[in-house]
């Protein structure tokens, strides 16, 4: 009796769709932060041009 109700816990997949977005999510946060890591003194020194150009 308390195995089945082990099996049947294990296949519900009713929070299934909520783990994929937030997976998704989580990517996208990871690859954002990386380029903005590696193009940030980039961009520093481009605005740095262009205010002192300005």
């Amino acid at each position: 009796m308390e195995v089945n109700k082990v099996a049947d816990w294990f296949k519900r997949e009713e929070g299934q769709g909520m783990v994929e977005y937030g997976l998704i999510i989580a990517l996208v946060a990871v690859i954002v932060i990386g380029a903005l890591t590696l193009l940030g003194n980039n961009l520093s020194s481009t605005f740095s041009g262009i205010a002192a150009a300005i």
